[in-house]
């Protein structure tokens, strides 16, 4: 009996990480297709948490192979990503927070005017080992509502909102592969291709 209730628990989660990480395919494009209103006004905020960070919780740790954390916040973008982005504060310090190279090998990337409200995008590099990071977007799609797929060799989860204080669409996309994950919350700024452009910045293959 005991032997058929483990082959029983390891089915049934092999059974939960297919349903959650199965997904559909992603529309066409990258973000969401919002037009950035610069100077509007919100920080990127989650329906469920409301904090534009990191949700994985377990020490993050670099296996062999695992795919390098950018050394800037703008090497990985395309020419037409960048231009999008043209003219908007990088990481500017009146924003707050621990913004560009983290102690723990992260890094985090913020474009936002430090006077408006909501029109921001900030994407977190984070080494993170694949069980933690398969617990994450699992959670996200049970939870949460994120559709996940397995594009480009990793595995995505995204997902858009309307925003509860203002006119605009928030979002967040995930990207993990070779133990490194893409994690990006939107609100109000969603260049196009800008998830493809770091995907294939890091992964040529890809």
């Amino acid at each position: 009996m005991a032997h058929r209730a483990v082959v029983a628990a390891a089915a049934a989660s092999v059974l939960l990480l297919a349903l959650a990480l199965g997904g559909c395919a992603p529309e066409e494009g990258d973000e969401a297709a919002t037009t950035p209103s610069v100077g509007a006004s919100a920080t990127p905020t989650s329906a469920a948490s409301g904090s534009p960070t990191p949700s994985a919780s377990p020490t993050p740790s670099v296996a062999v192979g695992a795919a390098a954390v950018p050394e800037d916040c703008e090497a990985p973008l395309s020419e037409a990503v960048r231009a999008q982005l043209e003219g908007i504060p990088l990481n500017d310090p009146a924003n707050g927070g621990a913004l560009g190279p983290q102690p723990d090998g992260s890094l985090v990337c913020l474009w936002r005017y430090p006077q408006a409200d909501t029109t921001s995008l900030q994407t977190t590099y984070l080494p993170l080992n694949r069980g933690p990071a398969l617990d994450l977007l699992n959670q996200l799609a049970a939870d949460e509502g994120f559709t996940c797929y397995t594009p480009d060799g990793g595995t995505r989860c995204e997902r858009t909102w309307e925003s509860e204080e203002y006119p605009v669409m928030n979002g967040r996309t995930l990207f993990w592969r070779d133990d490194l994950l893409i994690d990006t919350w939107y609100s109000n700024l969603a260049p196009s291709g800008y998830t493809a452009s770091i995907v294939s910045s890091i992964w040529p293959d890809a």
